[in-house]
Formats: C-alpha cells, structure tokens, sequence
C-alpha cells in the first residue's frame, strides 16, 4: 500500500541554547517574524507558509504535560535549514550590512546559486534559489 500524499514541509526544528541570541538574530537580523514564544523553551519564526521551530535542547528533551506539547525530541551539535529566495544579491547585502559571514557560495550545476552561513548556535543556514531542486 502507498503512502498518502503530503503538500509539503510545514515546519522544521533547529535547537539553540540561547534563545535570547536566537530571536535577536532570526528577528532582529534575517527579520522572520515571531509566531510563538515560550521563556526557556522555544521560539517559532514565520517563514511565509512554513514554520522555523527554534528549541532550546535541554527543555525539548524534557517530557511536558501541557496537552499541547510534542514528544521529547532534540539534537545535539549544528543543523541545516534552507531559506528560499530569488535575490541572492541583496541578501548578500543584507548578511554584509549585518556583519553575518558568508561561510561558503555555491553555483550548483542546475544553475541555482546558494549562500551558507551561521546562526549565534552554529546552526548551518542557507539561503538558495527556489530552483535548487528543480530538474532539468
């Protein structure tokens, strides 16, 4: 039997000790919006239709009793999220003006281009062309 079909990637999870540092960076410097907080545990940033869930690791691997809590989870050392964007020139500009360095540029062989970087956690960022994973 087949897998039900999905429409896409709602959400996905980076973990950061500092949450201080995260929302200054993901709010204040790459400017997601803030769709939900909760002190010392999380911080969800609005990515247009998708959701960039930020927790810090000690709190997600605790069991919650809040009803509403997920299941403990959690990662240790860096992970990787990609943000998609047609103007890789001005966000160029952009992590410049805000002293984010670029840790590496890509020209993949289907001609989209990505920019890799760092979040305060060391998280691996990218922002790509949306036809990174396109064929041709």
């Amino acid at each position: 039997m087949a897998a039900p079909a999905t429409s896409g990637l709602l959400e996905t999870a980076l973990y950061a000790e500092d949450l201080g540092a995260a929302e200054a960076f993901y709010a204040g410097k790459l400017g997601l919006p803030v769709a939900l907080k909760l002190d010392g545990r999380h911080i969800f940033f609005r990515c247009n239709e998708t959701v960039l869930l930020v927790f810090n690791p000690a709190a997600a691997e605790q069991p919650s009793e809040h009803p509403l809590a997920a299941p403990p989870h959690g990662a240790r050392g860096p992970g990787h999220a990609c943000l998609a964007s047609t103007d890789l020139a001005a966000w160029e500009d952009h992590l410049a003006a805000n002293e984010i360095e670029i840790e590496r540029r890509i020209d993949w062989p289907n001609g989209a281009r990505s920019l890799y970087f760092r979040d305060p956690a060391g998280n691996s960022l990218e922002i790509a062309e949306p036809t990174l994973w396109t064929t041709q």
